[in-house]
């Protein structure tokens, strides 16, 4: 195993909105305030105001212990407010011996069946044990670099608890062949969603513009017609469990930030085990065993599975197509749904 260094602990700052400091840095908006305050201090660092932005949208900002989410906030007169500063990331994400589930690799691409848990590529908060650190040591240097420095040969993404497949660039022109496919829709991917309910009617087309939440900036939401960009996901139902669930196919014809979560929990139907989107629902006991119910309530990530992948091997020319059965937690799941414990089959 390569070994892992260690982050430096992230930097906390106190400033304190005391008489005096009001007194000579008149209230504001918190943001450009926090920044004027920092500007005139000595032995802190000088933040502007678009990082201050970010690390209050990001939950790094607290005013006596209580998480400032709006950076137009105004400030509170004799309050100790605290700026944790994480520390800066790597240049770029280190090689880790990480197991890789390999379907296809040659070489120009590569294949991943990639599991729940894993985060694809190094961000705030998951700077490692990535599928990217996984890659660099799997590859080595022969990775894409259009994806930048934190994300060689990353062309597509899927969320850190959906399990499933998605193909790596190796070279560029791999990189650039597949990055037009996807733009053009013609990249053919399909995911097993096991959500609360059975929509009706039981195949449908959802389209919704989707963008950041208007009050919760890590939650995506279905937004008005130009706050957001234009989303559809077709679904059709695979097998209905009396009314507490249902297994869908869903099929992406664009690619949107947490898009089949976000759409089924539009209409109606959320995802199992979604904890942001799912809103702590719980199953419904209707045409269900209780033992089935509680497999339901317990699962412990959303219950999505990228299955079928497809494209035009962007050398050859070849249509591919890769399928990935659900992993093991989604496959005794879905057994324990079937009355006497039939095993679940593709």
């Amino acid at each position: 195993m390569v070994p892992v260094m260690r982050a430096a602990p992230p930097q906390s700052i106190h400033l304190d909105a005391s008489e005096a400091t009001l007194a000579a840095i008149p209230t504001d908006r918190v943001d450009r305030w926090l920044a004027q305050c920092l500007e005139v201090q000595e032995d802190v660092p000088k933040l502007s105001r678009n990082r201050l932005k970010s690390l209050i949208l990001d939950g790094q900002v607290s005013a006596d212990d209580a998480t400032i989410t709006d950076p137009s906030a105004s400030v509170k007169p004799g309050a100790v407010y605290r700026i944790v500063v994480p520390p800066p990331e790597p240049a770029a994400p280190e090689a880790q011996d990480l197991p890789l589930a390999v379907v296809y690799e040659d070489a120009d691409l590569i294949v991943i069946d990639k599991p729940a848990g894993m985060t694809v590529h190094p961000a705030p908060g998951s700077p490692r044990d990535t599928l990217v650190n996984a890659l660099i040591a799997h590859c080595g240097d022969t990775l894409s670099g259009i994806g930048g420095v934190r994300r060689p040969g990353i062309v597509h993404r899927i969320d850190k608890e959906t399990s499933g497949l998605l193909v790596v660039a190796k070279t560029d022109t791999a990189h650039h062949g597949l990055a037009e496919q996807f733009a053009r829709h013609d990249v053919d991917r399909v995911y097993l969603a096991l959500c609360h309910g059975a929509p009706v009617p039981t195949a449908g087309r959802i389209e919704g513009a989707i963008g950041r939440h208007p009050r919760d900036r890590v939650r995506m939401a279905v937004r008005p017609a130009g706050r957001g960009k234009a989303a559809i996901t077709h679904y059709k139902t695979r097998e209905r469990f009396g009314t507490a669930a249902a297994l869908l196919e869903c099929r992406l014809e664009t690619g949107r930030t947490h898009q089949i979560r976000v759409h089924l929990a539009h209409i109606g139907h959320p995802l199992v085990g979604d904890p942001v989107y799912g809103g702590g629902r719980r199953a419904r006991a209707d045409g269900i065993t209780p033992e089935a119910r509680e497999a339901i309530d317990s699962f412990a990530r959303q219950a999505l599975h990228a299955t079928v992948l497809g494209f035009v091997h962007p050398t050859t020319g070849e249509t591919v197509r890769f399928e990935s059965p659900p992993p093991a937690d989604l496959a005794q799941l879905l057994t324990a749904l079937h009355r006497g414990g039939q095993p679940f089959t593709m």
